[in-house]
């Protein structure tokens, strides 16, 4: 998950440690760390505690101040849910996330409206599914699916955990329906060209005298 969930254990950090500290003291305030769960870069902001010639001393409680763009790939998606994906990770990456969970809903509207009368069904069966796989609790399951498929009134309100959850899911979702049905069908549709091709070229080998198979 992308969530700091308030832990630096979670954290990995990039830039190197700022040997001179009076020199480098506003460099010292902001931090680059990769977030061990998603590998993603994270900007942080510390205070700065002491300040000697050798060494900085940052408070213990660090803050973000930007976040990377969440990255999927458009390229499969038609053009409307295209830009509406691209407007919901956007409130997410910026913290939005009551906007994001909106956003989530509106999208999600949108790609069933296009994938037939039965895609909510199977969106839903294959969410509930998806975190039971990951152990998500009862309640955050239960917000996820309301701000995905609720029918009347504006999503919950979500908290900055469960919108983590609702990102991952939302994702996932979109790659299965969109992604991976794109690229399976051209998978399948080259195995079977290669296959119409050869069909009847394969010379068979000539077993002759002397001739054992091998184990």
């Amino acid at each position: 998950m992308s969530a700091l969930r308030g832990s630096r254990a979670a954290l990995t950090r990039c830039t190197p440690f700022v040997r001179s500290a009076r020199a480098n003291a506003a460099e010292a305030r902001r931090l680059l760390f990769r977030c061990a769960a998603c590998n993603e870069p994270r900007f942080l902001r510390a205070a700065l505690r002491t300040i000697s010639p050798e060494r900085v001393e940052l408070a213990p409680t660090l803050v973000e101040v930007e976040r990377a763009r969440e990255r999927f790939q458009y390229g499969y998606l038609p053009d409307t849910i295209e830009q509406l994906l691209r407007e919901t990770l956007d409130c997410y990456s910026l913290g939005a996330h009551n906007a994001f969970a909106t956003m989530c809903r509106r999208t999600t509207r949108a790609a069933l409206r296009g994938l037939g009368s039965t895609a909510k069904t199977r969106w839903q069966d294959a969410l509930l599914e998806m975190l039971r796989l990951c152990e998500v609790d009862d309640v955050t399951t239960s917000t996820v699916d309301t701000v995905l498929f609720g029918d009347d009134g504006d999503p919950p309100a979500v908290t900055p955990d469960e919108a983590a959850v609702l990102v991952e899911a939302l994702k996932d979702l979109f790659y299965q329906s969109y992604v991976r049905t794109a690229k399976l069908r051209t998978a399948m549709k080259m195995r079977r060209l290669f296959a119409d091709e050869s069909l009847g070229k394969i010379t068979p080998i000539d077993r002759g005298e002397g001739w054992r198979e091998l184990a």
